[in-house]
């Protein structure tokens, strides 16, 4: 068995001779992450300079550690890494590629010492100490500078997004006034998001429980995949809110049917009817989610007013709880999203027009379903029935007995009264008498 004090001195006098050749290594390695990691070194020559420094400073700090028997778990990462890594977040460069570069560094570094030792080194007893030693503490230096860059590079990351989220959403906020003198190209360039065509607005945010530390990231991850399966041509323009909600614009294509899989042809003989936004929507959102959209609107006009439609209709959502729809659009809740913005006045005017039909309890709440299926179904008592899954009988008996409750004739007052049951049907218990 090989002595280690043996072993030590012949591993520090390998890496004194590895350490001439440094500029060599370093090359070396650039010309690995050429081929397994184009993105680092295809990059501005500021950074691969500063790439270049890194790969220097680790080298020279790995060898030293074997030349001087020093603690791995004690040495500090070079300034030139944790400026390296820093630079990769604020370029948006993922965190594995910075991990991997280390473990390509680590594997070509070992292997250029085994190369050199196996010329220098005749017994091969000693030689497989020397690359043990070697790799037990390599590893133990790149983990423990592995540690340092990727905290440097999560920290600086928090820092530029929420530099660059702040930024953004006073940027967005400017425009939203409409009291604002708003230079179009410059927003555009400042916010890279095209405001010349047609836009989308969602209100995203999520409902319940503890707020997890990557709900932003979802409620993004979600939003980003909305937008390619609506074929917008570029990102959906993301602002957060808060730490669960976040204001977005999705930039619509001009024609939806050109870049929609799912519209048939003029030769399909039995043509489907192609996913909604809605539909679309539901899919990709996970359940704890809720989104509300406004009306596609065009320019700097249609950039506001289909986020105060979108406003509106979270107000409605939020004014109804838990049991209003996860997806909501303002085409199909407008008239009742303009009431959200005053439940007092809204509850006062829904308990005038509907009465005892205005009440709680789960009898009641029947009636009034079947009353709003009857009257949207142009007082068919046929047509009802078919929608609720019911005998046209129970129908008749049911808006028999809910115009009991109103005390008069749906037909005296039929278009507040059909209103107010929607309104009852989308808000529920925020607007019925206790």
């Amino acid at each position: 068995m090989v002595d280690d004090t043996v072993v030590a001195e012949c591993t520090a006098q390998l890496a004194a001779e590895l350490g001439a050749r440094t500029d060599e290594l370093t090359a070396e390695l650039i010309g690995v992450y050429d081929r397994e990691l184009p993105q680092l070194v295809h990059d501005d020559q500021q950074v691969v300079s500063l790439l270049a420094a890194s790969l220097y400073q680790n080298i020279d700090t790995c060898l030293r550690i074997f030349q001087h028997n020093i603690d791995p778990s004690r040495v500090e990462a070079p300034a030139a890494a944790m400026e390296y890594a820093r630079r990769l977040a604020q370029r948006g460069t993922p965190v594995i590629d910075l991990i991997r570069a280390y473990q390509l560094g680590q594997t070509t570094i070992l292997d250029y010492a085994m190369a050199v030792g196996t010329k220098n080194i005749a017994d091969p007893e000693l030689l497989g100490a020397m690359g043990r030693r070697a790799m037990s503490v390599t590893f133990a230096f790149i983990d423990r500078v592995t540690q340092q860059v990727v905290a440097a590079y999560e920290e600086e990351r928090d820092r530029w997004l929420l530099n660059r989220n702040a930024v953004r959403s006073a940027r967005v906020k400017a425009l939203l006034d409409e009291h604002e003198a708003v230079d179009a190209d410059d927003v555009e360039a400042a916010l890279g998001y095209r405001l010349h065509g047609t836009h989308v607005g969602m209100i995203a945010w999520r409902s319940g429980g503890r707020t997890p530390a990557e709900a932003l990231p979802g409620l993004e991850t979600m939003a980003i995949e909305l937008a390619q399966q609506l074929g917008c041509a570029h990102r959906p323009l993301f602002v957060p809110v808060d730490e669960s909600s976040a204001w977005v614009w999705l930039p619509m294509p001009e024609d939806p049917t050109a870049t929609d899989p799912d519209t048939t042809t003029s030769e399909q003989k039995e043509p489907k009817q192609a996913p909604t936004l809605l539909d679309r929507a539901r899919a990709v959102s996970a359940p704890e989610m809720r989104l509300a959209f406004g009306e596609p609107c065009a320019g700097v006009a249609g950039f506001r007013h289909t986020h105060r439609q979108a406003r509106r209709v979270q107000l409605l959502a939020l004014a109804a709880g838990e049991t209003a729809e996860r997806v909501l659009a303002f085409r199909d809740v407008g008239a009742i999203a303009l009431l959200a913005g005053d439940l007092e006045s809204a509850r006062s005017w829904v308990s005038d027009t509907l009465g005892a039909l205005a009440g709680a309890g789960k009898q009641v709440a029947r009636l009034r379903e079947t009353l709003r299926v009857f009257l949207a179904a142009g007082s068919s008592y046929t047509a009802a029935a078919a929608r609720l899954t019911m005998h046209k009988n129970s129908v008749q008996y049911r808006v028999h007995k809910a115009e009991e409750l109103l005390g008069r004739p749906v037909a005296d007052n039929r278009l507040d009264v059909e209103l107010a049951l929607h309104v009852c049907h989308w808000l529920g218990a925020a607007v019925l008498t206790s």
